[in-house]
């Protein structure tokens, strides 16, 4: 036993060396885990921030006054006096995003219940900050019409709804993207690790040499498997601190070190799943087409990029069967909700299980190209 563990760990050194020399596969960690993370967090923003207005007052009363200084940041930009016959021009040239044209005698023809209109022109080429903030100006406009026009101009529901947004008050997606770029990093870089180390070691001719040593097919997967996934458990870790909580300034709510344990289990199944693939292919070029076919249909329908529930019922059952959903069920119950192993142990041994499941077709494989028993 203590022969095994030996081997083991010296297998796992060599292959940690192996991949410092792969300075791609470096790079590629390196990448993905910092600026990968930061980019996908920071560009794919779903709130607005910092849109362009601009004002045309053709009324200049303390209501037309009120409404520009209600667009506050860091939502809108300081509203900006624009011109009528101005308008068309700037909005063909993407001067801004939005230009509210308030015309003459607005507040006196309000006042007398006139029922004057407001124009907001919106360039919907920037769809996100339109829709939202379309929403948003229609809110704004609304509450200063009625601060203005008194109590009596508008009938007040009858039911007070309170909205209570939890585990995410400021709807911020910067915390949803970073992690989820995190998580959905991981299936990737771990399948692509591991498989490699199998191809390259199958091209350098060097896997014959590992077979004419006293080493079973066990000792040599293993080694790979801890080694990869120890790459891939540092990386996380370190995004996770440098990057999400230092460069992003993004707060995580729930056990950073339970979801790491949760990372390490999942390793187990994402590594022995590219040990499998390595055995299958015969190049580098054959491994990214069979991640194409394999992992990325098994990262999208994971429910990271769209919730499970707005799935079709029988692939929700059949995407129970993937440790990749129940990976990303228990890390977003981790990070997001603030949830403990009370709550994300069921996950846990589903994703342990069919680890070790998938790690035993792997090592059968192994063992069939390897052409040695298992010790």
């Amino acid at each position: 036993m203590g022969q095994h563990l030996a081997n083991i760990y010296w297998l796992g050194t060599k292959e940690l060396r192996s991949f410092g020399h792969d300075l791609v596969l470096l790079g590629l960690v390196i990448y993905v885990f910092s600026f990968g993370v930061y980019s996908e967090a920071t560009s794919a923003m779903q709130e607005l921030r910092d849109a362009s207005v601009g004002i045309v007052d053709e009324d200049r009363s303390p209501l037309s006054r009120d409404i520009a200084a209600s667009l506050l940041p860091p939502y809108f930009k300081p509203p900006q006096p624009v011109q009528p016959a101005d308008v068309d021009r700037l909005m063909d040239t993407a001067q801004y995003t939005f230009i509210i044209d308030i015309p003459p005698h607005f507040e006196r023809d309000l006042l007398a219940d006139r029922r004057p209109a407001i124009q907001v022109n919106v360039d919907a080429t920037a769809m996100m900050q339109a829709g939202i903030g379309a929403g948003y100006i229609e809110s704004i406009l609304a509450a200063e019409i009625a601060r203005h026009a008194g109590a009596n101009t508008r009938a007040q529901p009858p039911v007070d709804l309170a909205i209570r947004v939890a585990f995410n008050p400021n709807l911020s997606t910067t915390l949803f993207n970073s992690m989820m770029a995190i998580i959905n990093s991981v299936t990737m870089l771990a399948i692509v690790l591991a498989g490699a180390a199998i191809v390259r070691e199958r091209e350098h001719g060097t896997m014959d040499h590992l077979l004419t040593m006293p080493l079973s097919p066990f000792e040599i997967a293993l080694a790979k498997v801890w080694a990869n996934g120890l790459v891939i458990a540092i990386a996380v870790a370190l995004s996770l601190l440098l990057i999400v909580r230092g460069l992003l300034a993004v707060e995580i709510p729930g056990s950073v070190s339970l979801f790491m344990t949760g990372v390490a289990l999942y390793l187990f199944f994402a590594t022995a799943i590219g040990v499998y693939l390595g055995t299958v292919v015969r190049s580098m070029p054959q491994l990214g087409l069979l991640f194409i076919l394999i992992a990325l249909p098994m990262e999208m329908l994971s429910g990271g990029n769209t919730p499970l529930d707005s799935m079709p019922l029988w692939l929700q059952w059949v995407m129970q069967a993937s440790p990749s959903t129940h990976f990303v069920s228990f890390a977003q119950a981790i990070l997001y909700r603030g949830a403990g192993i009370a709550v994300v142990w069921p996950e846990f041994l589903a994703v342990g299980i069919m680890a070790l499941v998938f790690f035993g077709l792997a090592l059968l494989r192994f063992r069939n190209v390897a052409g040695t028993p298992i010790a």
